[in-house]
């Protein structure tokens, strides 16, 4: 008997557990990733990679602002950080010496025990599971707070944290031979 398209009814495809495995290969993938692989830079990536599958998790559970959080604040502020701090580390750069832990043997049935203790409270905590919806979106309301009375705190701290940064990129940079003669 051939395929029939006709017969496929999208409305009986499982869309969100097909979501929840993508982000789950997406978070497992990438934390793989970044312990398995030699280069620094490539762990970093792979970082980005395994917290996007964590901003899944949280657009799944319908938490829309700790998703934007997820990828505004840790892909796109500490990843990015972090890359940067290793292109301009002066002992990485150039050297092409791949990171290893000889002890990875160590960690192993360390982590298994640590997964079976995690499988065994999910399945054994009786979840409280409530079908009532959210009466208003919070989203909304933390935009309204941000926007309103708490304007000038966020942005006087957003003002430091970049004064912060810029002075952390002056104190690291290398100096130039004028510099180390005044000096």
């Amino acid at each position: 008997m051939p395929f029939d398209p006709a017969l496929l009814d999208p409305s009986v495809i499982p869309w969100m557990q097909i979501l929840f495995w993508t982000m789950t290969a997406f978070a497992i993938g990438g934390a793989i990733g970044v312990v398995s692989s030699k280069n620094l830079v490539h762990s970093a990536l792979w970082l980005i990679v395994s917290l996007f599958g964590v901003a899944g998790y949280y657009a799944i559970l319908s938490a829309g602002f700790l998703a934007v959080v997820q990828l505004m604040i840790y892909i796109g502020a500490i990843a990015i950080l972090i890359l940067f701090a290793i292109m301009f580390s002066p002992l990485l750069r150039g050297l092409g010496q791949g990171q290893s832990n000889s002890q990875w043997w160590f960690s192993l049935p360390i982590a298994f025990v640590l997964f079976l203790a995690l499988y065994a409270v999910v399945n054994v905590v009786a979840w409280p599971v409530s079908d009532t919806a959210p009466t208003e979106d919070s989203v909304v309301q933390l935009g309204v707070a941000f926007v309103g009375s708490y304007l000038i705190p966020f942005m006087v701290v957003s003002v430091l944290l970049s004064v912060a940064l810029i002075g952390a990129v002056f104190l690291a940079r290398e100096k130039t031979d004028v510099e180390q003669e005044a000096l």
